[in-house]
């Protein structure tokens, strides 16, 4: 039946013709954005999961950000250790020179001042992006012993992890301009002038919680030869100075950790040394305190301020100038030790760059085979819509003039 008011073929080639139309706005629309997933109307659980991972991307750019920065940083530091290594070998290197006797040691004390502006110049140099880790100021308020650069980022389970690699500068720190604290002082006083006990006895050192060291006494033990025993046990922060005329040692602690005399024949013990100051921390590697004898009483040096113009050949003196050797080479083993733990930090770094460098690349890829549209299949897609399209409107066409051909009945 040929009707005027219902055309079926016209409705069933618009149909088609609107679906075809339909296909090719979401063909055109991949092939534009080069996604097959590109709103949450596309594929809502795709969609967000491409989301996420495209904004843990983000983050994984910014670690790598972070990780070239912090190995910017550590390189530098690890230069200015690397630097003073030679230096402090060639101060270690005066300093046996001057033990030979005769020689002109104000001369070589001359060259030594020189070589410590060069280390000290060394560490003051060692700036990245207004950051020293090697010459530092550990009594500012803003002074964190420990240094954290971002090294990754993850997420499981809903839960985001960020990992970093951490730089102990007390570990790595050449300087520290901060002013020492004075050392606490307790004293052990003897039983007479020069000698302090008549029987034999003990001294024992005991630093915090530590093993207890001993010290043996005789009747004829002098102040000087017992403080030279104690200080030969090698307690980092313990002094012993004599007091001749009072008849006593003086102990003196410049660490935070509380030291513990205890005596035995008759000596006179005070309570516990006194700990020193809460706030009192290490010296850098350079400028800490060493002790050397000098015959009487124990002095303070640091590499960075050790003065031999004045030694002579005298037994005392070359005791101190082989104290002074002992402690340079020392502190070279320190530095050593620390760009030893930069270098390994630094190749841990270049390590971790490459790694999130690799999973970013392999983060784009997942999320690529989630939501990117095979380029070939919708080119190929598109073209046979494109004909479809044609046919479509040409049956459409063809419908209509189906109900033109009615006035042909009605013609005379």
């Amino acid at each position: 039946m040929t009707s005027l008011l219902t055309n079926s073929s016209a409705m069933t080639a618009l149909q088609t013709l609107s679906m075809t139309n339909k296909n090719l706005a979401t063909t055109q629309n991949r092939i534009a954005t080069g996604q097959r997933v590109s709103t949450a109307s596309d594929n809502a659980a795709y969609w967000s999961i491409a989301t996420t991972m495209r904004s843990d991307n983000k983050a994984l750019g910014a670690v790598k950000d972070a990780l070239g920065l912090g190995a910017a940083t550590i390189d530098t530091m690890y230069t200015g250790l690397n630097g003073t290594v030679d230096v402090v070998s060639e101060i270690k290197a005066k300093l046996v020179a001057a033990r030979t006797p005769g020689v002109d040691r104000d001369k070589i004390q001359s060259e030594i001042t020189e070589l410590q502006k060069q280390l000290k110049n060394t560490g003051d140099s060692a700036v990245f992006n207004g950051e020293n880790w090697i010459s530092v100021d550990s009594a500012s308020a803003s002074y964190n012993s420990t240094k954290s650069v971002v090294s990754s980022f993850s997420r499981a389970g809903g839960v985001v992890q960020i990992d970093t690699v951490t730089v102990d500068l007390e570990a790595i720190k050449l300087y520290d301009s901060k002013a020492d604290a004075t050392p606490a002082t307790n004293v052990v006083t003897g039983a007479s002038t020069g000698t302090f006990v008549a029987a034999a006895g003990t001294i024992t050192v005991q630093v915090g919680t530590g093993a207890t060291l001993n010290v043996a006494t005789t009747a004829t033990s002098t102040l000087e030869s017992i403080a030279k025993d104690i200080m030969k046990l090698g307690i980092e922060g313990l002094t012993v100075a004599v007091d001749t005329a009072g008849g006593q040692l003086e102990f003196a602690n410049r660490n935070a950790e509380g030291i513990t005399i205890a005596l035995t024949s008759g000596l006179t013990a005070p309570a516990a040394l006194a700990t020193a100051p809460a706030t009192q921390t290490g010296k850098g590697i350079l400028d800490k305190s060493y002790d050397a004898y000098n015959g009487t009483a124990w002095e303070t040096f640091s590499v960075n301020d050790l003065d031999i113009s004045a030694l002579t050949d005298n037994a005392a003196d070359l005791a101190k100038l082989e104290t002074y050797i002992s402690a340079v080479d020392d502190a070279l083993g320190d530095i050593t030790d620390a760009a030893t733990n930069l270098g390994a930090i630094k190749n841990r770094i270049g390590l971790q760059q490459d790694f999130v460098q690799a999973l970013t690349d392999s983060l784009d890829r997942g999320v690529g085979q989630l939501v990117d549209a095979d380029m070939n299949a919708e080119s190929t897609r598109l073209q046979a819509l494109q004909t479809q399209q044609q046919l479509g409107i040409q049956a459409l066409s063809i419908a209509n003039s189906g109900s033109q051909s009615i006035l042909s009945l009605f013609r005379n």
